[in-house]
């Protein structure tokens, strides 16, 4: 399989993608890719943790931007990256096609439930405040039609984002099939956030083993600690973007719950099967299996 080209771009109310064409990619360089609401925090956590030996205080959100987010401009962002002399790790919410691709960078790539993705994308869009509309809807450069306020029905909410291929956000399939097709090249991993919750220690140890990170065992009682659902929400300003300014409640808000299964409380039978069969018409049984149990193997 040769390398990822970039195919489009990509722009929306949150996205602009031509980032990555004046992006000036390091050999070492970590990017993490998720559809949203997948682990992406936890996992910029635990690369921090990682790199840093178990260090507390990080400031995570700051040293692992999200790149193709268009706030603020590339114009801000690039120099910023630019600048910094650690390992650099990244964050990327798009498919594939979108992005240039790095055959010496490493790529990680976190898939979760689209049940539980909607249910934490719900929490995340109604409990953003005035500031995080304007900052998305008002700033210069927007492409399409802004994001609008969320309905207060988490089940319409679902519905609308199934039956309209992300509404209000982004396409989901096209996120995951894009991943899967690529999960076999030397540089992408694979992880699921269930396997990550389950036995987060094992999976740990296998990032650490990608990314090529030797682990200071000394350290790795803190790595753990620091990584922690509980450890995490408490200290949520340090991996929350702005410090959380930009949700009701603030960073303890957007690190809402962390759990999985949800939407069983509110789906009926009839509406989890058709959750289950757009995703396997979608992504193909293997995919579709995976994203819903983590446990197939790749």
């Amino acid at each position: 399989m040769g390398k990822p080209k970039k195919l489009r771009e990509f722009k929306n109310h949150h996205f602009d993608s031509t980032i990555w064409n004046e992006f000036d990619f390091r050999d070492d360089d970590i990017v993490i890719a998720t559809y949203a609401k997948s682990g992406t925090t936890w996992m910029q956590q635990i690369i921090a943790q990682l790199l840093y030996k178990g260090e507390e205080g990080l400031e995570v959100a700051e040293m692992s931007p999200w790149m193709d987010l268009r706030v603020p401009p590339k114009e801000v962002k690039l120099p910023l990256v630019e600048a910094q002399q650690h390992r650099r790790f990244v964050k990327t919410h798009l498919p594939v096609d979108a992005l240039v691709f790095s055959a010496q960078a490493k790529y990680i790539y976190i898939g979760r439930d689209g049940r539980d993705v909607l249910w934490s994308l719900f929490n995340h869009h109604s409990t953003a405040n005035d500031s995080w509309y304007e900052a998305l809807n008002d700033t210069p450069g927007r492409v399409g039609p802004p994001i609008e306020r969320p309905t207060s029905s988490i089940s319409e909410y679902f519905h609308e984002w199934l039956n309209n291929d992300g509404y209000p956000w982004w396409p989901f399939w096209e996120n995951v099939r894009s991943w899967w097709e690529i999960r076999q090249l030397p540089n992408v991993h694979f992880v699921h956030f269930a396997n990550l919750k389950n036995n987060m220690p094992q999976e740990i140890r296998r990032i650490a083993a990608f990314l090529e990170i030797p682990i200071d065992e000394s350290k790795w009682e803190s790595i753990l600690l620091h990584c922690s659902f509980d450890y995490m929400k408490a200290n949520a300003s340090k991996s929350v973007p702005l410090g959380g300014a930009f949700w009701d409640g603030g960073a303890e808000t957007f690190i809402h719950k962390g759990k999985n299964g949800r939407w069983r409380d509110t789906l009926r039978e009839a509406e989890i099967q058709q959750y289950e069969q757009r995703a396997e018409r979608e992504l193909g049984i293997d995919c579709a299996g995976w994203l819903c149990r983590g446990d197939l193997p790749l």
